[in-house]
């Protein structure tokens, strides 16, 4: 069974700072494309910013020049999130294409949630 584990959310005030990680675990043969999704209050689930594996990276305009994508390894990746913003408000979902047994299959972690006060 594969697992996203993540972690850094809560509260910070607008022009903070935050840091997401998001870990697999599980009987993995790769882990290929990692990404970042939110979901605000009322609102469809968006990419927040993906990375390949072999560490190409894609942002959603809302997001560019303050958030960096990263991946330390094969299976961990992190969010750093700056200059944060009221509407960067959401739970945080991490996303991960897997093969395991079964090849390519996605992946979702349980959500972390980020509060960005004004």
């Amino acid at each position: 069974q594969v697992q996203l584990v993540e972690s850094g959310g809560g509260l910070v005030q607008a022009g903070g700072s935050l840091r997401l990680s998001c870990a697999a675990s599980g009987s993995i043969f790769r882990v290929h494309t990692m990404g970042w999704y939110r979901q605000a209050p009322g609102k469809q689930r968006e990419l927040v910013a993906s990375i390949t594996y072999g560490g190409s990276t894609n942002y959603a305009d809302s997001v560019k020049g303050r958030f960096t994508i990263s991946r330390d390894n094969t299976r961990t990746m992190d969010l750093q999130m700056n200059s944060l913003k009221p509407e960067d408000t959401a739970t945080y979902y991490c996303n991960a294409r897997v093969t395991s047994t079964i090849p390519y299959v996605e992946v979702w972690g349980q959500g972390t949630l980020v509060t960005v006060s004004s």
